[in-house]
Formats: structure tokens, C-alpha cells, sequence
């Protein structure tokens, strides 16, 4: 009688959004049969969930033209033209390298996009303008990437390559975000600890990022050669970002010698064999695939197959469903601990995150008669923002589940 599917064959299945999806929706089913530890499951509180989410859409982008949640959308917060700005920096590349360039810029800063804490800010010089959280962070490594911080060649400031992020220290990383004492950022060292594995990530991987001169922006031609008639499909842009990062996460799970990266044991997840009770999220890599979805476009790429990935599993998404009472917490500790990412309630709430996120994206197409619209235009849209503002409205802008960061989760 077979035991279930190999090592090998399990890391294969918990790369892919398939397994994300079927996954969560094993612990939301739990869930629904009041099987789990941590939450209960009010599904009639979804229309109000759509009710906001499609207001403040219709109020963000009133021609329902939505594009693709990613880092792009925080580049230019505080109506300040940074895109056009990087255009201008990046004018006298060729549109390869321009698109390079791009790929470059969007991995670091999505790597360094995990919670920031209340207490920090970011006053960027050119605006006199300060910034925290998502947008701060967004801010902080574009002026960062402009100034040629990610880069080893003075001549050539606007690229991230290994050489260079192997020298990032905490105190250097520190300085360019502008830590202090009164402005502390959440996860500092595993952050610069991040982008020192991804330096090697990039070196071990030559068939990705190029074997003379390693960097991030190589993935536009190693995603050609897989692409068909142009044609790139979004879950092999994952199954790229995967492979080729997998090692950079510290402290995770692995198999076969294969580091999983943002997977984690649930009781409710079901599977048989070496990957069974796994949950995959890989919320990081999915917001980083969803990302590098404009460089690749603008490059002439077709990017096909966007809605086989997910929602994701961060605490903006996971907060709207909190605080408009699809998810009710199970005991008072849920709100009153402080959790590590791995503990089984992190890990409960957002795998629902995600399966709740595909019951409420029908709602809002309905409300908005918008049914041909994405699952990543209606984060955008969205529900990112809606949590955003319950957040703020609640509790000053704080999750409503406390997480001790590491700064490589949510």
C-alpha cells in the first residue's frame, strides 16, 4: 500500500497556487464544521465584507479599471511621481534592461515589505514627507535602489546584484531606513539577514539569475525560454520565485533538502505522505510573482493563468474579515497574545484569509457587476485597503492579532 506521495513529489505540489487553495479550504472547512481551535465562521457576515469592499473600490477607481495588487501601487504614494521618476533614471537602457532593472527593484522591496510596527517612519528627503508601514517601507528601498544601494558598480546604481548584498549589515540597512531608538523597525535583522541569503540565493541558482553577473532582473530571460508565443503563465513566475528563493527564509520547514519557505503544519490541513498537514501561503513570493507581472509586461511578455493565485494570506486581508465578523475569534487570547508566525492561530487565521478571500471575491464582482474582474484587482481594489481602514478606525492602524515579526512574514 503506497504511504502518500514522496518528499520530492510533496515540495512540487506545495509550490504550486493549487496547493495553497486546496489547503486553506481544508482548514475553512474545519472551520464550518466548528472543528477548529482558534476561530468560528460567521459566512452571512461576507456581504458586508463585499459591501465595503466594493464601495471603496468604486471610490478608488471609478471606471472599475483596476490593476494588479502589487509593490508598483505604493511607489507612488503621497501623489508623488517616483515611477516617473525611475523612467527618467532608467531612460538610456533598452527596454530589456530597463525591464531588468524593474525586476531588480520590485523583489527587494517586496522583501523587505513584512509588518514595519507602529513605531516607524520614513521622512523621505525629496518630499519632506514621512512615511510608515507598507507605503514607508515601499518608499524607503526606492530611494534606496535610486541611490545605488543594492548595487556593487557605482556606474550602474539602478540594479541589485550578489556582490552587493552580501555586504548589507544591520547597521548599514538600519541607517538607510532610518532606524532609531524612537523609530524602531519590526524584524531588522532578519531582514538584512534576508537580503544577505538572497545575494547567495542568487549566485547558487545561474540558471535563473545568470551565472557571470547574478541578479534578481535575470528572471525576465530565464521566464523566456519557458514562455510559449509570449506567453508567460503566473504560476511558473511563482513556481521561478520558489525555486529560486526558497533558501533565503530562515528557520523553516524543509524536505528532501528543499528549504518550503512560508509553509507550516496545521492539524486541519489534510494531505497524506511527506507534505501532509502542510499549509502553503507563500504570501511573500505571491505578492513578489504579482509584482514582477508589469516588468514582465512592459518587456512584451503575456502574462496568463492570474486567477490560479491566491489571495494573500497578510494581516490587512486577514484584519477585514476579523473586524467585519466573518471571523470570530475562539477564545480571548487570540487578540490578547502576542503569536510567533508558526503558532497553529497564525497559522489557522491565514490559511482562512485565503480561503475566505475566494467566497468574498464573487461578491464584490456582483455588487460591482463587474464579473470578469480579477482576484488580484479586487485586493487591489479592495480588501487591502478595507482592512486598512478598519485597522485604522479600531485601533490606530494595528493588526487585530498581535505578531511577533521576524520582518519575512505577513
Amino acid at each position: 500500500m503506497s504511504s502518500g506521495p514522496t518528499a520530492a513529489d510533496a515540495v512540487a505540489y506545495l509550490s504550486t497556487p493549487e496547493a495553497i487553495r486546496e489547503r486553506a479550504a481544508a482548514v475553512l472547512a474545519a472551520g464550518l464544521a466548528g472543528r477548529l481551535a482558534h476561530f468560528a465562521i460567521d459566512l452571512s457576515r461576507l456581504t458586508a465584507a463585499a459591501d465595503l469592499v466594493a464601495t471603496i473600490t468604486r471610490e478608488r477607481y471609478p471606471s472599475l479599471k483596476v490593476p494588479v495588487h502589487s509593490r508598483w501601487r505604493h511607489f507612488d504614494v503621497g501623489g508623488h511621481g517616483r515611477l516617473a521618476e525611475l523612467d527618467c533614471a532608467l531612460d538610456r537602457l533598452s527596454l530589456d534592461d530597463r525591464a531588468r532593472a524593474k525586476v531588480d527593484l520590485a523583489v527587494v522591496s517586496v522583501l523587505l515589505d513584512a509588518g514595519a510596527g507602529p513605531g516607524w517612519r520614513y521622512l523621505e528627503a525629496e518630499t519632506q514627507q514621512p512615511y510608515a508601514r507598507s507605503e514607508g517601507l515601499a518608499v524607503a528601498s526606492f530611494r534606496m535602489f535610486l541611490s545605488g544601494f543594492f548595487s556593487a558598480n557605482a556606474a550602474m546604481p539602478t540594479r541589485v546584484d550578489a556582490a552587493a548584498l552580501a555586504t548589507i549589515t544591520d547597521e548599514r540597512l538600519g541607517a538607510a531606513l532610518q532606524v532609531s531608538a524612537d523609530r524602531p523597525l519590526a524584524g531588522l535583522s532578519g531582514r538584512a539577514e534576508l537580503l544577505r541569503r538572497l545575494g547567495s540565493a542568487l549566485r547558487r541558482a545561474p540558471e535563473l539569475f545568470g551565472a557571470r553577473d547574478p541578479r534578481p532582473g535575470h528572471l525576465l530571460d530565464a521566464l523566456r525560454e519557458k514562455s510559449e508565443r509570449g506567453r508567460v503563465e503566473a504560476a511558473e513566475i511563482l513556481r521561478a520565485v520558489l525555486t529560486g528563493f526558497g533558501a533565503i527564509w530562515p528557520g523553516r520547514l524543509a524536505l528532501a533538502g528543499v528549504d518550503l519557505g512560508d509553509v507550516w503544519p496545521h492539524p486541519a490541513a489534510g494531505g497524506t505522505g511527506a507534505g501532509g498537514g502542510l499549509v502553503p501561503l507563500h504570501k511573500l513570493s505571491q505578492w513578489m510573482t504579482y509584482s514582477l507581472i508589469e516588468p514582465l509586461t512592459e518587456a512584451g511578455s503575456i502574462v496568463g493563468g492570474l486567477d490560479r493565485l491566491t489571495g494573500l494570506a497578510e494581516y490587512r486581508n486577514g484584519g477585514l474579515l476579523l473586524d467585519t465578523g466573518v471571523l470570530e475569534p475562539r477564545h480571548r487570547s487570540v487578540v490578547s497574545d502576542v503569536h510567533r508566525p508558526g503558532d497553529e492561530v497564525v497559522v489557522e487565521w491565514r490559511a482562512l484569509t485565503v480561503a475566505l478571500l475566494d467566497r468574498l471575491a464573487p461578491l464584490v464582482r456582483e455588487r460591482l457587476a463587474a464579473y470578469d474582474l480579477p482576484l488580484a484587482a479586487i485586493l487591489e481594489g479592495g480588501t487591502w485597503i478595507a482592512g486598512r481602514r478598519l485597522a485604522d478606525a479600531r485601533r490606530g492602524g494595528a493588526p487585530p492579532i498581535l505578531i511577533e515579526s521576524d520582518g519575512t512574514v505577513m
